[in-house]
């Protein structure tokens, strides 16, 4: 409501400073300043023109000084469109969320609301970083909207895999008491799985005959290892 009164505001701010500037042209005939006025609030969303008044206003030639002659200019007032208000308040007054708990007892519409809004910060980051320039979800063109259906899924699920790996670690981290270096060098206990998945690039798996083995695992990456789940550790060749 409090950005709605300030859309408000500002329109009207908007439409006097328009209101000023008509007021100080002066018109050759009364139908060009009618015009004017009609026209001047028309993309206005929330105020229009009352009390419009056309005067005529007796001009002298500026050659021959006994010649007379009248020029029209505008004089109204703003006033509030009442009308066009009440549906943004009720919009703005409004708040939705959708829910597949159906059970009040297990879940009423007031914690629905709490639980939304606790975690509504990290959700929308998280769908801020799927729409990540890495991705490169922008070069994907998909003409069916089964697929762009389709590929949303995809890039919800992956985002659900993310958080929930996430989680992990710092639950691990919280547990063991240890830390790790965030971007800045800092130790931190809330690291994010983006920047411990910069920390493995230039990692390789290569052969020695029958041998595989890793290269480039110095003792940070070591270090790091041992917060991930026994299956990750596997992967780069860890027991």
């Amino acid at each position: 409501m409090k950005k709605l009164a300030q859309k408000i505001e500002t329109d009207y701010n908007q439409a006097r400073e328009k209101l000023k500037k008509l007021k100080k042209i002066n018109f050759a005939c009364k139908p060009d300043a009618i015009k004017a006025a009609n026209k001047l609030l028309k993309k206005s969303k929330y105020h229009k023109l009352t009390g419009i008044e056309i005067r005529a206003v007796v001009k002298k030639d500026e050659k021959d000084k006994a010649t007379e002659h009248y020029e029209y200019n505008v004089e109204a007032n703003i006033s509030t469109v009442e009308e066009k208000i009440q549906p943004d308040k009720k919009k703005a007054g409004r708040f939705i969320l959708a829910t597949n708990v159906l059970d009040k007892e297990a879940l009423s519409s007031e914690q629905m609301l709490v639980t939304y809004k606790n975690g509504q910060q990290s959700v929308e980051r998280g769908f801020g970083f799927l729409k990540d320039p890495m991705f490169f979800a922008d070069s994907v063109f998909l003409k069916s909207p089964k697929r762009i259906e389709s590929l949303g899924l995809i890039m919800a699920l992956s985002l659900l895999v993310y958080k929930l790996a996430e989680r992990q670690i710092r639950q691990t981290l919280e547990t063991t008491g240890a830390k790790v270096k965030n971007q800045l060098g800092a130790l931190t206990a809330r690291p994010t799985l983006r920047w411990l998945f910069q920390c493995f690039q230039s990692i390789h798996v290569y052969s020695e005959g029958d041998i595989k083995r890793v290269s480039n695992l110095n003792k940070e990456r070591l270090h790091l290892l041992k917060f991930f789940p026994p299956a990750c550790q596997r992967y780069y060749l860890v027991a």
